[in-house]
């Protein structure tokens, strides 16, 4: 990570970002959250930088196992991982941009070393994490199984596709995709992926559809623990829901304009 944030370090400097908050992103890009805060907790950073960063992060992070997750429900990788990167760039220069340059707190490290003696200490230490994200993910993936199964026994789905369907179509998506629209926003696409590939292999929802959904919550998703993870260190819940929102408005609407205008062009 070190060697990989010494190349990006010139480009951070461009969107208000020391060099070494490139190790934040790279973090990001391979793991979830909690340990993107890890990170931060260990640098003297402003508040103006961990709140671009935060964005930046809330875009790309988690790629390998959420540009999977997207695969399996129609979208190309390719694409994935160009607007999630893409997007996490651009999201941060806007902010470099809106953000004020002054009234920001100073955040300084507070991380704790973990000495580590043997290797037996590293394998139980992962056993016992491992452990707990496995029945931490059970967990809420049987809960789920058993919200969708009761929400079809009662044609709630269909209930809460009517209710969420127009603000689907003000996103420019399709109303069949509500319900995994709110799966996404309060579970995220880690948590969530299980109901989004289920309903798409059975065929409740079209590819095509979940594609489109797909490049919306790209930009925007998990907005319930997220969006409460980077607000728990002090960064402004509005400063990094309303700029994603923007622009997962912008790139659905901006893909249904290429498609109309070069219908030969495959997103």
């Amino acid at each position: 990570m070190d060697w990989l944030s010494g190349y990006l370090s010139p480009v951070f400097i461009h969107i208000g970002l020391p060099g070494v908050s490139a190790i934040v992103f790279i973090t990001s890009l391979f793991l979830p959250l909690y340990s993107v805060l890890a990170v931060i907790a260990t640098l003297t950073l402003g508040m103006r930088e961990v709140t671009i960063l935060a964005i930046m992060c809330l875009i790309s992070h988690s790629l390998i196992i959420e540009t999977a997750v997207q695969k399996r429900t129609g979208s190309s990788v390719l694409n994935m991982l160009v607007v999630r990167v893409g997007m996490s760039f651009i999201a941060a220069v806007l902010l470099n941009w809106l953000l004020p340059t002054t009234g920001f707190a100073v955040s300084h490290p507070t991380g704790q070393a973990l000495h580590l003696t043997a290797v037996s200490d590293v394998l139980w230490l992962w056993a016992k994490s491992s452990i707990l994200l496995i029945v931490k993910v059970s967990l809420i993936l049987y809960g789920l199984f058993i919200l969708q199964n009761i929400l079809n026994e009662y044609n709630w789905l269909d209930k809460i596709s009517a209710f969420f369907a127009p603000l689907m179509g003000f996103f420019g998506l399709s109303g069949e995709v509500s319900f995994l629209w709110v799966v996404a926003q309060t579970l995220g696409l880690a948590y969530g992926s299980a109901v989004v590939i289920e309903q798409v292999d059975k065929g409740i929802v079209k590819r095509s559809d979940a594609n489109m959904l797909n490049y919306h919550i790209a930009v925007n998703h998990s907005l319930l623990e997220d969006t409460l993870l980077f607000a728990s260190i002090g960064v402004s819940v509005a400063w990094i829901v309303v700029p994603r929102i923007g622009l997962a408005f912008l790139l659905v609407w901006g893909i249904h304009a290429i498609r109309w205008f070069f219908p030969k062009v495959r997103l």
